[in-house]
């Protein structure tokens, strides 16, 4: 068997975002799905992922899965063979930016989760995909399944994010940077400045695809994930 794969779900999402990919990817090696539901905390989530995973193993993870596959490269990198980074960024939390997500959890406290979701939903995904009934049922069960409480966690976990971005260049694994060429949330130029900080990283941009590359583009991240796995 080859490495383990461990896979981090971004916000709201569960192991379904990677569904598309789980055949292949573990025809060859185990796969699990870190928990990152149960914390507040990038440290909390991290220590809990550690303490499940493997002694060493590939790491992705997607928007939030990110933030936390960086909190794991500066707590244990000795632990870490390969870093996948899809749709993310390593920039710091903003003010701006947390004011945003003290809405969102405001309005999960009110009992308005579903509003949440349906503020999120238009930035998720490529223009093109907005009408996509059955993607969009995907996003609304992973959410259902998170549910509002381990959404605020989620939250407040992210808010506290420190700027990832001075740790870049002593990543030493191989490493995958993907995006979707119409990522709204986490836009190309992040995912070049990922890339180009990394020494050797691989830069993936798919086109007319949104922030959730794994269920937009399916195919072509499983391919690029496969060539990430064999470097």
């Amino acid at each position: 068997m080859s490495e383990p794969l461990v896979l981090i779900p971004g916000l709201t999402c569960t192991a379904e975002l990677y569904a598309p990919q789980w055949a292949r990817l573990g025809l060859e090696r185990s796969v699990t799905v870190a928990e990152h539901r149960l914390d507040d905390s990038l440290k909390g989530i991290v220590q809990r992922l550690l303490a499940a995973a493997p002694p060493r193993f590939a790491l992705c993870g997607l928007s939030m899965g990110g933030y936390i596959a960086f909190e794991v490269m500066r707590r244990a990198p000795e632990r870490v063979s390969r870093l996948a980074l899809l749709d993310t960024s390593a920039k710091p939390a903003t003010p701006e930016t947390n004011a945003l997500r003290t809405e969102m959890i405001a309005l999960a406290e009110q009992g308005q989760f579903e509003r949440v979701m349906a503020m999120m939903w238009r930035r998720l995904v490529a223009p093109a995909r907005r009408e996509d009934r059955a993607l969009r049922e995907i996003v609304r069960r992973m959410a259902s399944e998170t549910g509002p409480e381990a959404f605020v966690r989620q939250q407040r976990a992210i808010m506290g994010r420190p700027d990832s971005r001075p740790g870049l260049g002593a990543v030493a694994v191989p490493t995958l940077v993907l995006v979707g060429a119409e990522d709204i949330l986490t836009p190309v130029r992040e995912a070049e400045e990922i890339a180009s900080a990394i020494p050797g990283a691989t830069l993936v941009t798919i086109p007319g695809c949104g922030h959730l590359a794994t269920l937009e583009s399916p195919d072509t991240v499983t391919e690029a994930l496969e060539r990430w796995l064999s470097a």
